[in-house]
């Protein structure tokens, strides 16, 4: 559950590693050594690498840090990072690849090739076509803790989720950025070639590339022989380690590891029709569409501080702007510990790509723009102190929020339940499932990422804040409410989270954690009982770990013991039964419904 934010961290010492025998440096590019070697200290990055390609190729790549803080092991062009969401158009041009090969239409319907699909609405399963999934514009929202909090690796349990995601507008309605969309492009192709995504990228693009270090599995990072770690900033001083985050099965969406050099192949691949090294890699009719404008962004007029910079669409994979008069084509990516920013204009045959091992960094989109003004001959602007600004202003926003939500606090209340009646499984069809347990007379949510520390706001709605090395991280702004809510019988039943910011909040329904009875103690409780005329029975199965209830006229119940002598009805919301003990014995049950409490004494 992290949170991107623009932070800072202590001064470190720099050293610039080039080739043993540097290539003239580009006068187009004079005073950029210099320039890039003051940013590390100035944003207390660990690490980073560019490299620029022009026509057919590299004219400029060095690292500049360190790719591993603590060992003091410097960044190289070869130096291997998380690319994130840069992945994106690797994926769309496999589709591309594919409707060359008259396999697919973009105007086809996903369905047709994933038969289990489903969305959340019937009209989206009839309108929804490959473009759409491909240019951000099904209605959906990003839904992205479902994959986040909840990983797998398996990609149809990733895509069942899908149906039981509200979307926020119509199809083709609005632009609204979806990694699960980008999953499915993934699924489409393994359906289409009967490879898995990882072999489609190896084979069409890493070894016709000579990306031969490149990967799609985070154990390219684990096990690289030249891998960055990534890091964080904390406190505004302290330049924290992060662990590898394994995106598993949402890879499609933003798995790769790469370096600046191989990147650069990419890169010349695009400004060159889809060509490398004189073959043909990428449809050349593809390229083209690809870097098209399909979708806009938004109708917003330009900054007045930057009227020359203009535009916001999407192509297949990419975003399209106008940067000072120039056509540029681009996409970021960030995930734990690393940022990236992979663009190129095409009417200019120029491409850059930014890699860096800090979090949520702003250097990507900095250095890009200051190497876009040196090849572009325009009027520069000074890209560091615009991002000054703009992250000061953003840390000012983050106080404001956190001091509303402070003054929204309701004082001195408690929860209506003692802490253990929160405990148990919370499950949402188109998330996941996590734990609340009480620990030291506190609440914790377990998610099968991380265990969380619920901090009491006021009544029935707590904070989450993530713990790390044993310790709860009290500094950090919690973004989330987590709001237990009751049902007529006054139980806690389920829990909602703003989880997505475009739609409501959502609704994780609770299973009360079951306590182990051994088979000797149910059987204590079966019989048959009277109830209102009728005979219900109790009775155990084969196994006897699980007791049952027959009611005539209703389906079999099966029952899960929360207390002594107290049981719930799986899968029935405000259902419970509690026995009553005389002298050793059950002499009746107690059914308590949202309708009433009803006696039945045992027969």
């Amino acid at each position: 559950m992290k949170c991107t934010i623009f932070v800072t961290s202590v001064l470190l010492a720099l050293t610039v590693f080039a080739q043993k025998k540097p290539a003239p440096i580009d006068k187009r590019l004079a005073g950029l050594d210099d320039a890039l070697q003051q940013l590390p200290a100035k944003w207390h990055a660990a690490g980073f690498a560019v490299a620029v390609v022009e026509k057919n190729k590299i004219i400029y790549a060095k690292g500049f840090g360190y790719r591993d803080v603590e060992k003091k092991l410097p960044v190289t062009p070869n130096t291997q990072f998380a690319i994130g969401s840069s992945s994106k158009a690797f994926t769309c041009g496999l589709l591309g690849i594919l409707r060359e090969e008259k396999k697919l239409s973009f105007d086809d319907s996903p369905i047709k090739y994933v038969p289990a699909l489903r969305f959340n609405k019937p009209e989206m399963n009839n309108l929804i076509t490959i473009k759409d999934i491909m240019t951000h514009r099904t209605g959906l929202p990003r839904h992205d803790y479902s994959w986040y909090l909840f990983p797998t690796h398996s990609r149809d349990s990733l895509m069942m989720r899908i149906e039981h995601q509200p979307p926020f507008a119509a199809v083709r309605e609005k632009w609204y950025y979806n990694n699960f969309m980008f999953l499915t492009q993934g699924v489409i192709a393994e359906k289409i070639t009967g490879k898995s995504w990882e072999d489609n990228i190896r084979e069409h693009f890493f070894e016709p590339l000579q990306m031969k270090n490149s990967t799609t599995v985070i154990d390219g990072l684990r096990k690289g022989t030249e891998a960055a770690i990534g890091y964080q900033v904390k406190n505004k001083t302290q330049i924290t380690k992060m662990d590898y985050y394994d995106i598993a099965a949402m890879g499609p969406a933003g798995s790769i590891n790469s370096s600046v050099t191989e990147m650069a192949n990419w890169l010349i691949t695009w400004i060159n029709g889809g060509k490398f090294q004189g073959k043909q890699i990428l449809p050349q009719a593809y390229v083209k569409e690809a870097m098209g404008s399909h979708m806009i962004i938004n109708s917003d007029t330009p900054d007045p501080e930057f009227a020359d910079i203009h535009m916001g669409n999407y192509g297949y994979g990419w975003f399209t702007s106008s940067y000072k008069g120039h056509y540029r084509v681009e996409h970021g990516g960030n995930i734990d510990g690393f940022s990236a920013n992979v663009s190129f204009f095409p009417t200019d045959s120029i491409g850059i790509v930014v890699l860096v091992n800090q979090n949520g960094s702003v250097l990507p989109s900095l250095i890009r723009n200051t190497i876009s003004d040196k090849l572009l001959n325009v009027k520069p602007t000074d890209w560091n102190k615009v991002y000054t600004k703009r992250v000061e202003d953003a840390e000012k926003q983050q106080a404001a929020t956190k001091a509303t939500m402070q003054s929204s606090q309701k004082k001195n209340t408690k929860p209506s339940h003692v802490l253990y009646e929160y405990t148990g499984s919370y499950h949402h069809p188109g998330y996941g499932k996590f734990e609340v347990t009480v620990e030291r007379d506190s609440l914790f949510a377990k998610t099968p990422l991380q265990t969380l520390w619920l901090k009491h706001y006021h009544y029935d709605i707590f904070l989450p804040y993530e713990i790390e090395n044993g310790k709860i991280d009290t500094a950090q702004q919690a973004n989330l409410h987590f709001n237990f809510r009751t049902n007529e019988s006054g139980d806690i039943s389920a829990l909602t989270a703003k989880l997505e910011p475009a739609t409501d909040p959502i609704e994780f329904k609770r299973t009360p954690r079951a306590v182990a009875v051994d088979r000797q103690t149910l059987q204590t409780y079966a019989g048959e009982y009277e109830l209102a005329g009728m005979a219900a029975k109790f009775y155990l199965k084969e196994d006897g770990k699980t007791l049952y209830l027959f009611v005539p006229g209703q389906p079999e119940y099966e029952l899960l013991a929360t207390d002594k002598h107290a049981f719930v009805i799986k899968n029935l919301d405000g259902f419970k039964i509690k026995f009553t003990e005389a002298n050793g014995k059950i002499t009746e049950a107690t059914f308590i419904q949202p309708n009433g409490t009803f006696m039945a004494k045992r027969k």
